[in-house]
Order: structure tokens, then C-alpha cells, then sequence
């Protein structure tokens, strides 16, 4: 600051009261401080006012994975909403575990975020604890816990599984199989297995037919590695339900290898939606969460908590259930590749 004032021949006083307040200072003195700071590289230091005004600009967001484009989808539409007021997101991974997610927790709040977002609700006892006593907003996403520690922005997993069943029932499908990643703290996908069971029962199925296969995040090598399982232990099986749709590629690719019609052999079908469910062949059916309005909803309302709780009015815990799509394509439909169908030269 010292440096800035040199070069704009005033004081550090002015120049403090022209970065803090553009309407402190004249307008020609305010544009030769503002031309030294270009001109020096300077950066202002927003930590000593932080630490007064609680207003640090920035919310942190944990996620499971980085290389998820369903999670990368939901922080995209965080920062969309967030960027509209200036705010910033700082991302931390938990690589699927409950006490890495606790020391991410630790270390975001000793930065002092304005608002903490995270994946899941279901957290280790002193994670909760430093959520419920942190005196900032917190949402959880991806999930409708039973009991809430603040906002939430979700949808049920095990309901998303047990609509994509019903569907399958009514395409014909009586023996359906589901594959997941090897159990441990991905609750997201043990609630989808959750599902998955119950709609056997409720549908009247023969029985559950479950292959897990790698600590998640689980892979298109998992999928891969669990349909061979899968044919090898229950070879009458029509359909499996896939924990996300990497895996559903996997096994896809897999049945390919092997000479595996899908789905006249095996019907496959996944969960996310992600970007290569549309585009491999045959398509995989899927089940749609809308990735990016959770962001959007998720961001809208931590500007709205953040606003209320600088307003000395905290907002009431808030409840946005997003809804979720079952999407019908290839890898589920009894019908030909193209190139069967392609009229003769």
C-alpha cells in the first residue's frame, strides 16, 4: 500500500479509504491510485477485513471426486449463481470417505468460508459437530438426510433406483441383477442398492442378484470386472442396474469383447446421465438427477442464507427436493444396431 501511495503521490491513508470505498476520494485521485495498483501488480490483502466483517467472499464446496462430471456439473452451476454477487467457491475432495470429509471440514472452516456445501448426509459425529457449531450457512446436497444440519438440496437415491426398476419391469425384464462398488462410506450408492432391494420385494422378483466390484468411485474397469462376475454366478439374468453409468460402459465395452449382444443377451442400464451415456453405443439407459439444477438451486440459496445471516436473520432450514428422470435408450431396447438394418448396397 506503501508503495502504491509513492507512486501515486499520496497518502497510504487515501489510498486504504480509495480501495475500500471508490467514492471516498476524488475521481482524479481515485483513477492515479487505481493506475499505480495496475501498474504494480498490487493485490489487497481482504484478511484483516475479514476478520471484522465476517464477509471473506467465498464458499467452500466438498465433493466426492474432481473427475465425476456429475459433481463437476453441480459446482459449475455453484458458481454460476455465486459469481452473480461476486462470492467465489473453494473445492475440497473426499475421495468418497467420511474422515477425510471431516478433515476437509477442519481445514475449510480455519479459513473462514461464508457458507460450507457438501456432498451426502451422512458424516462422521465430529464433522456434524463442526457443521452444527461453524455459525454459517451449511447445505447438504446429493441426498435427503433423515435428520438435516441445516439446508438441504437433493433428491432420494434409493427412490431413483426403485423408478428405474418399475421401468424395467414394464419393459419385460424379470430377472434384474445390480452392480456396486465394494462397501464402505459411499453412501449415495448404498442407498441406490438400497432401492434396488426393496423394489425386488415389492415388485415380487425371485430373488436379488448384487455383484460389488472396487472401492468407489466405481469404474468403467469395475463394470467391466463385475459382468463377467455377474453372468458367471447368475447366467439367467436379462437386465443389470449399474451404480453409475462409467460402470454401465464397462460392462457394455465387456459384453462387447466377449460377443454379448445388449441388450439381447444383457440389458444394461446406469445412473447419472453423464455425457458418454448418450453417446457410446448402443446409449445406455439411465437415470437423470439434474446435475446442474442442483448446483443452481444449491447456490441460490446459500446467496439467500449468506444475505440473512449478514442481515443478523438467519434463514429457517430449507428443504428443495430435485426431481429425478428415468431415461429410456439403446442399451435397454430390444432393437438392432444400425448397421443390421442398413439397406443393402
Amino acid at each position: 500500500m506503501a508503495d502504491v501511495a509513492r507512486r501515486a503521490g499520496v497518502s497510504a491513508m487515501t489510498v486504504s479509504r480509495a480501495l475500500k470505498d471508490k467514492s471516498a476520494v476524488t475521481p482524479e485521485t481515485r483513477d492515479r491510485i487505481f493506475q499505480a495498483v495496475q501498474d504494480l501488480g498490487y493485490v489487497l490483502d481482504m484478511s484483516a477485513g475479514a476478520l471484522s466483517s465476517k464477509k471473506t467472499g467465498f464458499v467452500s464446496v466438498l465433493i466426492p471426486s474432481l473427475n465425476n462430471s456429475n459433481f463437476s456439473d453441480t459446482v459449475q452451476g455453484i458458481s454460476e449463481i455465486l459469481d452473480t454477487e461476486g462470492m467465489q467457491v473453494l473445492i475440497g475432495t473426499t475421495n468418497y470417505s467420511r474422515v477425510r470429509e471431516e478433515q476437509v471440514i477442519a481445514t475449510m472452516l480455519q479459513r473462514r468460508p461464508e457458507g460450507i456445501i457438501v456432498t451426502g448426509g451422512t458424516h462422521t459425529a465430529r464433522a456434524r459437530s463442526m457443521l452444527e457449531t461453524a455459525g454459517i450457512p451449511v447445505i447438504e446436497t446429493w441426498d435427503l438426510p433423515v435428520a438435516p444440519i441445516g439446508h438441504v438440496v437433493g433428491f432420494s437415491n434409493a427412490a431413483t433406483i426403485e423408478d428405474l426398476m418399475a421401468r424395467l419391469m414394464f419393459w419385460g425384464y424379470r430377472r434384474v441383477a445390480f452392480i456396486e462398488g465394494e462397501p464402505g462410506d459411499d453412501t449415495r450408492g448404498h442407498d441406490r442398492r438400497t432401492g434396488y432391494e426393496r423394489a425386488v420385494r415389492a415388485l415380487g422378483l425371485e430373488r436379488s442378484c448384487v455383484i460389488s466390484v472396487g472401492r468407489p468411485p466405481v469404474t468403467v474397469e469395475h463394470g467391466a470386472q463385475a459382468v463377467v462376475r455377474l453372468i458367471e454366478t447368475w447366467p439367467e439374468v436379462e437386465a443389470v442396474i449399474c451404480v453409475s453409468d462409467l460402470s454401465a460402459l464397462g460392462a457394455i465395452m465387456e459384453c462387447h469383447r466377449r460377443g454379448w449382444d445388449v441388450p439381447g443377451r444383457l440389458a444394461v442400464a446406469g445412473f447419472g446421465d453423464f455425457q458418454v451415456a448418450r453417446h457410446c453405443w448402443p446409449s445406455i439407459t439411465t437415470v437423470s438427477v439434474g446435475s446442474l439444477a442442483i448446483g443452481q438451486e444449491t447456490g441460490t440459496l446459500m446467496l439467500q442464507a449468506i444475505a440473512a445471516m449478514r442481515a443478523g436473520t438467519p434463514l429457517p432450514p430449507r428443504r428443495i427436493t430435485i426431481p429425478h428422470t428415468v431415461i429410456e435408450r439403446d442399451s435397454t431396447a430390444r432393437q438392432p444396431h444400425p448397421a443390421e438394418t442398413a439397406p443393402a448396397p
